[in-house]
């Protein structure tokens, strides 16, 4: 590539700044033996559940993104608490999101903008990213996280038990034949605008083989060949038309499954369009899934619920000015309590 100024090429690029290796990355934040039992278990244990082979419930938990260390590992510590009391009907997974993407502007998450000052120091974001999924699955407790930056997964593939594609990305080619190089289970988001087809498609598509643009460990540039993804499941979170929860919508993806010729697997995302962005509301799609798992809609095979210590959201401070502890700074979450109350709900239903 050229530098930047010369006019035919980069009239709007001001800098190139160099990034870590996958390599590098990895050597200093190695898997240890703990956190790979834990991932591989789990992807097991998750691919059980979607194809049937599980009766337990899949549930997905935590903050809308991660934005502070601390209070992530707080978290994880009650979720991994309540993981192992629960474990005979639940499998629980801590939400660790830390890409964003953005409908225009605004904080791009963790890993892009650690700081939370504009700096983009990527590097950083990657080595602390790591470092947090790797401490979290030391803990016993396998983490999930929305795969949004095609370079990324290099970096942190083999940290994760489930991924998934976002409403914003599913339809993306990219994307897909990204997913159809993932180890893990990978989860499609319907479209936002409530397109459902566009999740069943990208499952169909990240199943396949595929080759796509990629980076080796050592980050060069280089084609990977895949022999796709078997573990794809539609995520359901509404869309602009509203929720799509509720037992009339869960059978018509049933059946858009069936008819692409996947085994009909579906999670529900409790938040965004299916809460029409009430956090509190969060609740009572929650309760209405879980009965109509109770009434023999074995299709349901889990729950996704943004959720953090404290419940709501706060806005992005001035640089210097503390933050509320354990508030997400993105999406309302429910708080801790709330979350406790739930999960337990889930496992009596499921007696």
């Amino acid at each position: 590539m050229t530098t930047p100024g010369t006019p035919t090429e980069n009239l709007h690029v001001t800098t190139f700044e160099p990034v870590i290796t996958p390599r590098e990355l990895k050597t200093a934040l190695p898997l240890t033996a703990r956190a790979e039992r834990t991932v591989l278990a789990a992807r097991d244990a998750i691919r059980a559940i979607l194809h049937g082979h599980d009766d337990r419930l899949l549930l997905i938990l935590g903050p809308c993104s991660i934005h502070d260390e601390h209070a992530a590992l707080d978290y994880a510590h009650r979720l991994a608490h309540l993981r192992e009391r629960t474990r005979d009907r639940l499998e629980l997974v801590m939400r660790v999101y830390v890409e964003k993407p953005r409908t225009t502007v605004g904080w791009r998450g963790f890993l892009t903008d650690p700081h939370m000052n504009g700096a983009y120091d990527l590097s950083t974001g990657l080595h602390r990213t790591r470092a947090l999924m790797g401490r979290i699955n030391e803990l016993g407790l396998p983490v999930a996280t929305e795969l949004l930056d095609p370079f990324v997964p290099q970096y942190l593939f083999d940290l994760l038990a489930w991924g998934c594609l976002g409403a914003r990305t599913v339809e993306s080619q990219t994307h897909r034949v990204m997913a159809s190089a993932v180890s893990a289970p990978m989860g499609f988001k319907n479209g936002t605008g409530g397109s459902v087809k566009l999740a069943v498609d990208a499952i169909t598509a990240a199943k396949h083989p595929h080759a796509f643009f990629t980076i080796t460990e050592d980050a060069r540039a280089c084609i990977v060949h895949t022999s796709g993804n078997p573990d794809g499941h539609v995520i359901l979170r509404g869309g602009t038309p509203g929720p799509n929860f509720d037992a009339h919508s869960v059978a018509d993806t049933e059946a858009l499954l069936r008819a692409a010729g996947h085994h009909p697997a579906i999670l529900v995302d409790c938040s965004h369009a299916n809460s029409r962005s009430d956090h509190t509301r969060q609740a009572h799609v929650w309760r209405d899934v879980l009965q109509q798992r109770a009434r023999g809609t074995t299709s349901l095979k889990g729950l996704m619920l943004e959720s953090h210590l404290h419940p709501g959201k706060q806005p992005l401070t001035p640089a210097g000015q503390p933050l509320q502890y354990g508030v997400s700074v993105t999406d309302a979450c429910l708080g801790w309590t709330d979350t406790e109350a739930l999960v337990w709900d889930a496992y009596e239903t499921l007696q």
